[in-house]
């Protein structure tokens, strides 16, 4: 049964703001933020595909994320260690290609074969870049969505939340484990969009409509995580957790779940470290949505 928020909205607050200009390179910490339809304005808007079209990420080479990308008025410029900067130019004519990120399948415009040529030696795959230019072509679960929905090339839905009471008992979790050297991890283990303070753990397991600045989200649904959070972002070495905790506290559905998945009902408003959280409507529930 859906309830009113029993959350003091002025309780819950905006902490961080992250985008990430290209799929599974390095972040990029923000004050402020435009919501569009498909995520923040200029988050997973460039990603890397193999020869055959599919994603192509750090869960592969996680050297991508130490690739720093940097958004420019016209394109991105790139760095990594050991690699010469390069400057990428939008394509904003380039061939349109066919791409999937998982099951989706879409079309995204090609950028210049240097760039391309870039990550395949920074990868040491045939790898090329392509960029979203009309995010509006590629649609979100339609059993989750309204029509009309959209997406960057994010993994499935346009922006992730997470909450800083959760990740503080997640790591107290990690530290009475097996693995305790491996923590505290840090948020940035997860990639999220958005972060909140000021709601008990896994509070968010049972929003179902929030508020952010002027802006309401949908929350759709939990997410399940994947071997990316055990590669350290900033050295991209590999650990065991935070899997193996999640595993014996987060496990429903054989995966493994932190953070939600958000569908922006607005697009235009600027999202601001400090906004009050409100939680329009929530569920009685001790489970991620999933």
């Amino acid at each position: 049964m859906t309830l009113s928020s029993a959350v003091d909205p002025a309780a819950v607050t905006l902490t961080g703001i992250t985008r990430y200009p290209v799929k599974s390179c390095r972040r990029e910490p923000l004050s402020s933020a435009v919501v569009e339809s498909w995520g923040l304005a200029g988050d997973r808007r460039w990603m890397l595909v193999d020869s055959e079209g599919s994603t192509y990420t750090a869960r592969e080479c996680p050297a991508l994320l130490l690739v720093v990308p940097t958004i420019t008025d016209d394109g991105l410029d790139l760095t990594a260690p050991g690699m010469e900067p390069i400057r990428v130019a939008r394509p904003g004519d380039g061939v349109l290609v066919d791409v999937d990120v998982f099951s989706s399948r879409f079309q995204a415009r090609l950028a210049a074969e240097e760039a391309s040529a870039w990550f395949s030696e920074l990868t040491g795959k045939g790898v090329r870049l392509v960029y979203l230019d009309d995010p509006t072509r590629r649609g979100v679960n339609p059993d989750r969505s309204v029509p009309g929905d959209s997406v960057s090339m994010a993994d499935g839905y346009p922006v992730l939340l997470a909450n800083e009471a959760s990740l503080a008992a997640l790591n107290d979790w990690v530290a009475d484990g097996p693995r305790a050297g491996d923590g505290p991890l840090p948020m940035t283990r997860f990639r999220p969009n958005l972060v909140v303070s000021g709601a008990e753990a896994w509070a968010e397991d049972s929003w179902r409509r929030i508020r952010i600045g002027g802006t309401s989200f949908r929350v759709v649904k939990g997410c399940d995580r994947c071997v990316m959070t055990l590669v350290d972002p900033e050295t991209a070495a590999k650990t065991k957790e935070p899997i193996l905790s999640l595993s014996r506290h987060r496990k429903w559905d054989k995966k493994t779940w932190f953070a939600v998945n958000l569908i922006p009902d607005q697009s235009g408003d600027v999202l601001k470290v400090g906004d009050e959280v409100e939680v329009l409507e929530r569920v009685e529930s001790t489970e991620p949505q999933r």
